[in-house]
């Protein structure tokens, strides 16, 4: 099921890169807090 609009994100973990070194993210680590979630590629090649 998707969550609709205003209604809280479930929780999730993500692979991700914090000071050069990579380490999983998880959504619940900053329960309570506003939290802005953006994806992109780490390449932005075309092939």
């Amino acid at each position: 099921m998707r969550p609709k609009v205003g209604e809280p994100a479930p929780d999730f973990t993500l692979p991700g890169v914090e000071a050069g070194e990579r380490r999983d993210f998880t959504l619940s680590q900053y329960r309570g807090q506003r939290v802005l979630v953006a994806f992109y590629p780490g390449d932005f090649t075309f092939g």
